[in-house]
C-alpha cells in the first residue's frame, strides 16, 4: 500500500518525508500513518478473535468500533482515563477493565514495532540550507528519526500512564519510530539519454541505522546464475513512480548505480554495511554499470524461468543488470551477487582476474607476516577458516586485517607483480558456521537477515575502502576444499607441484553445497565463481593461465586447504584444524 507520505510492503513500513515531522506526541497520533496502523491492528485482532477485543463495545458497527477506539487512544495521550470517560460517555464501557485496555495498547505498540521501519528524507538540490538535508546529515537525522523515536515512545508511555495512573519503572529506549533512515535527493548523473528516466530517481547520500537490526526478507536462498542476454532488460521500464531509490556503490574502483524498488527497502539499505557510498565527485563520473533490483515481473518473464540477467550495452559503454520484483527474489544474495558479477565482468574487460574468496593480512608477534588468499565458492569454508585462525592465534597475532571476505580480483602492478584487490568493505556471512559468539561480539554494527532459517546471515563492516583498493601482494594462494576427508594422501594443507595441477583444481571448482543456494550435494563451478568468469570462459581462461604463470614464478605458496566444512560433523572442527595447520606453516 502506497500514498504520498508512507507505504507498506508486507512487513515493511516506509515513511516518505521532506524533513517536517510532528512536534508533539498528540500530533503524532493524529497523523494518517497512525490511523492506518491502528486500523490494521484492529483488523489483526478481529482475524485472530483476540481476547483483547472483549473491551470493544458490542452492538455497534465495525466502523463505529474502530472510530471509537481510535478516538479513545488519541485522547489518552493528554487525558486520564477517568477524564476521557467523563467527557465521552460512549467510551465508558471501554474502561471497565483498565488492565485489558493497557494490554491492548501494549500489543498495539508491539504491532507497530513488528514492522521493519524505514524513513526516507528527501533533500532538495539548490533548496538552501533548510532543504539540502544531505549538507547537514547529522542534524537532519537528529531532527527527524531521533525525534520520531522519542515521540513514539512518549505517546506510548503517556497513554499507558493515563490508563494505569502509574509511571513505568523500567524504560527501554528501543528504536520505536524507525530503525533505518536515508537522506536522498536528485543528483545530475551522466547516465546518457538512453537511461534518462532513471535520472529522476533519488540518490542516497547518507544512511542512518540503529543496530543491531533484525530483518526477515521473503527469501533466504539464491538460485541459478546471472545470464547474459542480447537485449537491454531495462528497455521500457518505468522508474518515475516514486518507489525507487539509487544506492551508488563503490566496488573497489568500479562504480555501480544500484536502483532498488521500495518493496525491497530492507535489502537495498543493507548495502550500507557492505559497500561504501559513492561521494559527490564519483557521481560526476559515468558509472561502469547499472543494476535494477525489483523490475516488474511481467517485464522479466520473457527471460524464462529464472530471469536474473545482465546485458552489455556496448553502444553506451555500460553494463546493465536486472532482477525481478518478486518475493522469490527477496534475498540479499541476489542483490550482492549481481553487483559482484557486474564488477567481475568489468574487471575481466580491464585485464584483471576476478577471485571468489577471502583474503587477510596477518602480522605475527614473532614479526613474520603473510598475505593469505583462500579461494572457493559459497560455503567452502573461506571465512570460517580465517575466523577460526583469528580465534586460535590471539596470543600469537599482532594484527589481522581483512582485505576482502567474498570477492576480489588480481591485477599486475608496475613492477610486474601480481597483487590482489578487494570489493566489499563489509561481509555477508553465514551465522551457522561461525565461531560461537561471533555475531554477539559484533552486534553493535550488525544487520541480521533471516535469523530463523538454516542460512541466517549477518551483514557487518569489516574493512576500509583504503584496504580494498590499495593492492596487496600474495604469499599464500589456497583453494578451499570443503568436501574431502583428511588422510595420509590428503593432508590438511597440500602444496601443488605445478601450474597444471593447480589450474585443474581451481578450474573444476568443486565443493559440497552447504544450503547457501538451492544446490545440494557435490557441485562444480568454473573457477569456483559463477559470477562473471563462467559467462566469459575463454577470456577468463586466458587470464587465469597468465596470472597462475606469474604466481608460480614468484614462489607464492599455491595449494589447497581442506576445510571439511561440507562434511557432516566437521562444520566447526574442520575449519579449526585447517586454521591450526595454516598457523603452523606461517609461524614456522
Amino acid at each position: 500500500m502506497r500514498n504520498a507520505n508512507f507505504a507498506f510492503y508486507g512487513k515493511q513500513a516506509v515513511i516518505y518525508n521532506n524533513g517536517v515531522i510532528p512536534d508533539t506526541s498528540e500530533e503524532l497520533v493524529l497523523s494518517g500513518l497512525f490511523e492506518h496502523v491502528f486500523m490494521d491492528y484492529m483488523q489483526h485482532l478481529r482475524e485472530r478473535d483476540s481476547p483483547l477485543f472483549d473491551i470493544v463495545p458490542k452492538g455497534i458497527s465495525r466502523k463505529k468500533q474502530d472510530s471509537l477506539m481510535l478516538m479513545i487512544i488519541r485522547k489518552l495521550t493528554h487525558m486520564r482515563h477517568d477524564e476521557v470517560a467523563m467527557a465521552f460517555p460512549q467510551a465508558r464501557e471501554v474502561f471497565r477493565d483498565t488492565y485489558m485496555l493497557n494490554e491492548f495498547v501494549e500489543k498495539l505498540y508491539n504491532f507497530w514495532r513488528s514492522f521493519e521501519r524505514f524513513f526516507i528524507c528527501y533533500s532538495l538540490e539548490g533548496g538552501g540550507e533548510d532543504q539540502e538535508y544531505d549538507k547537514r546529515p547529522y542534524r537532519t537525522f537528529n531532527h527527524t528519526i531521533e525525534i520520531l523515536n522519542h515521540l513514539t515512545r512518549t505517546a506510548y508511555r503517556d497513554i499507558c500512564e493515563n490508563i494505569t495512573g502509574e509511571h513505568p519503572r523500567v524504560y527501554r529506549q528501543v528504536a520505536a519510530g524507525c530503525q533505518i533512515g536515508v537522506i536522498a535527493g536528485e543528483k545530475e548523473m551522466p547516465l546518457g539519454k538512453k537511461y534518462a528516466n532513471m535520472s529522476a530517481v533519488p540518490v542516497i547520500r547518507q544512511v542512518f541505522m540503529s543496530p543491531p537490526l533484525i530483518l526477515d526478507p521473503t527469501m533466504n536462498k539464491r538460485s541459478g546464475i546471472f545470464r547474459e542476454v542480447n537485449e537491454n532488460p531495462l528497455e521500457g521500464v518505468d522508474f518515475t513512480s516514486g518507489e525507487w531509490l539509487c544506492y551508488p556503490a563503490k566496488v573497489c574502483d568500479t562504480l555501480i548505480h544500484v536502483f532498488f524498488h521500495s518493496r525491497f527497502m530492507g535489502l537495498g539499505t543493507s548495502l550500507a554495511n557492505l559497500f561504501d557510498l559513492a561521494d559527490d565527485e564519483d557521481l560526476t563520473k559515468k558509472p561502469d554499470a547499472i543494476y535494477a533490483f525489483g523490475v516488474p515481473m511481467k517485464h522479466m518473464k520473457k527471460y524464462g524461468k529464472n530471469p536474473t540477467v545482465f546485458f552489455e550495452d556496448s553502444k553506451n559503454k555500460i553494463f546493465v543488470g536486472a532482477v525481478p520484483g518478486d518475493d522469490s527474489y527477496g534475498y540479499f544474495g541476489y542483490l550482492k551477487k549481481m553487483i559482484l558479477t557486474l564488477h567481475n565482468i568489468v574487471s575481466i574487460k580491464k585485464g584483471r582476474l576476478p577471485v571468489h574468496g577471502a583474503m587477510v593480512r596477518i602480522s605475527m608477534k614473532n614479526r613474520k607476516t603473510a598475505n593469505v588468499l583462500v579461494w572457493g565458492d559459497s560455503g567452502a569454508g573461506k571465512s570460517e577458516t580465517l575466523e577460526a585462525f583469528r580465534m586460535l592465534g590471539k596470543k600469537y597475532i599482532r594484527d589481522m586485517t581483512v582485505i576482502f571476505d567474498d570477492m576480489g580480483s588480481l591485477g599486475i602492478d608496475s613492477n610486474g607483480k601480481v597483487i590482489a584487490y578487494g570489493t566489499e568493505t563489509g561481509a555477508f556471512v553465514r551465522l551457522d558456521d561461525l565461531q560461537p559468539g561471533f555475531a554477539f561480539g559484533n552486534m553493535d554494527r550488525t544487520m541480521i537477515h533471516s535469523p530463523y532459517t538454516i542460512n541466517s546471515r549477518a551483514i557487518l563492516p569489516i574493512t576500509t575502502q583504503y584496504e580494498v583498493t590499495k593492492g596487496h601482494e600474495i604469499d599464500f594462494l589456497l583453494y578451499a576444499n570443503n568436501y574431502e576427508s583428511v588422510d595420509a594422501e590428503h593432508p590438511i594443507l597440500e602444496r601443488f607441484s605445478g601450474i597444471e595441477d593447480a589450474l585443474k583444481v581451481f578450474r573444476e571448482g568443486a565443493r559440497m553445497a552447504k544450503g547457501t543456494t538451492t544446490e545440494t550435494g557435490l557441485v562444480y563451478s568454473f573457477f569456483a565463481n559463477p559470477f562473471g568468469p563462467v559467462q566469459y570462459k575463454d577470456e577468463y581462461d586466458r587470464l587465469a593461465k597468465k596470472y597462475f604463470d606469474k604466481v608460480f614464478a614468484s614462489k607464492v605458496f599455491v595449494g589447497q586447504l581442506r576445510t571439511r566444512l561440507g562434511i557432516s560433523g566437521m562444520e566447526t572442527k574442520g575449519p579449526q584444524e585447517a586454521a591450526k595447520e595454516l598457523f603452523r606453516i606461517i609461524s614456522g
